[in-house]
């Protein structure tokens, strides 16, 4: 395969369970007529945007994602990558992947890396010890590589899904039913800062990961997914590493750097109109494309240039997500054409020539 465009989707798919299954606290989960909905839904956006690589979040069940993919009438064209034990009983991340594309065998990484540590004893006279004994990522991480064109090296996709910005419901643990007079009033401020520790050691266990995959490798990389947090948040800052954009044409690029899709969007846009959730009338990017410096246009290593994004978020602006079949989220797409830096530079020679 040599494909001379790549389109990368991530898409949250507002847990897609089979009719009847719980889901969380709700015994009954969807109803027949609600769940034909979310099928429905689900494989018109598969059909409209078709991206190369999808990455999902929140299924429940690897059926109904089949299911959808059947009714978008592309099931031929992609292969499905799922756990195999995706039954319905826990939330998953997953993906489809364009045939002729995926390589060797996807995994799902629930463990923190076993030499990630968060700890430190203080680095001045006035700072506390900190320790974070977290192991293991909410919503397993899926890894898997593809191959877009047959000369160069696979490109490794990571799925993510972090611990969301609401508060950790604190109220059923043993200390807080010890003094609830006390902690009643507290449990909002205890819980968003309990959701916001787990979201930052999940981001930096991922960048552990990714950081021992990246350095010194020259290998293209891709991380799709829900961070629950924005574009410039911690959470995004860990993952990227923070690298620079406003550089010298095909001098930039980090070795072990991630470029948000958002911010090289904003560069082609006057305005910026990019969100992907609704909270209280706030509206946010939560939902990211984020890539190696082989798909950033100003690396001195670029494989691959951005092509622009597309942000389907209209949905968004009506709330009653089980009557319309619709999810909660944006759903964001991005493309990149092959245009190595080496074969733009012999382009030029050859037409100065």
């Amino acid at each position: 395969m040599n494909l001379a465009s790549l389109r990368i989707g991530t898409f949250n798919l507002y847990n897609l369970n089979e009719p009847g299954l719980p889901v969380y606290t709700d015994k009954d989960g969807w109803s027949q007529a609600e769940y034909d909905r979310k099928i429905v839904w689900t494989s018109r956006v598969i059909a409209t945007l078709k991206p190369d690589v999808f990455g999902f979040q929140e299924l429940w069940h690897a059926n109904s994602l089949a299911r959808a993919l059947e009714a978008s009438g592309l099931d031929a064209e992609y292969d499905l990558v799922a756990p195999p034990d995706a039954d319905g009983k826990r939330i998953v991340c997953a993906a489809i992947v364009r045939k002729g594309l995926l390589t060797g065998q996807p995994e799902w990484i629930v463990e923190f890396p076993d030499k990630f540590v968060l700890k430190s004893s203080g680095d001045d006279p006035q700072t506390p010890a900190i320790s974070v004994n977290i192991k293991k990522f909410s919503r397993p991480v899926l890894h898997f590589t593809i191959k877009p064109r047959a000369k160069l090296d696979e490109a490794h996709v990571y799925v993510c899904h972090f611990k969301s910005k609401g508060p950790t419901k604190v109220f059923q643990e043993d200390w807080f039913k010890a003094d609830r007079a006390l902690y009643a009033k507290h449990s909002t401020g205890i819980g968003a800062a309990v959701s916001t520790i787990r979201r930052t050691a999940e981001a930096a266990a991922l960048r552990f990961i990714l950081s021992e995959e990246m350095k010194g490798s020259d290998k293209p990389v891709i991380v799709l997914g829900d961070v629950n947090d924005g574009q410039h948040s911690n959470t995004v800052n860990i993952l990227t590493e923070q690298p620079r954009y406003l550089v010298g044409d095909s001098v930039g690029g980090g070795d072990t750097s991630l470029y948000t899709a958002q911010t090289l969007q904003e560069y082609r846009n006057t305005r910026d109109v990019y969100y992907t959730h609704i909270h209280q009338d706030i509206m946010e990017s939560l939902d990211h494309i984020l890539v190696s410096q082989e798909f950033y246009d100003n690396s001195k290593k670029r494989i691959w240039m951005f092509d622009g994004m597309v942000v389907s978020n209209d949905h968004l602006n009506f709330d009653d997500h089980k009557a319309d079949g619709t999810n909660d989220h944006g759903i964001i797409c991005a493309s990149f054409k092959y245009r190595p830096i080496k074969a733009e530079a012999k382009a030029i020679v050859a037409d100065d020539g």
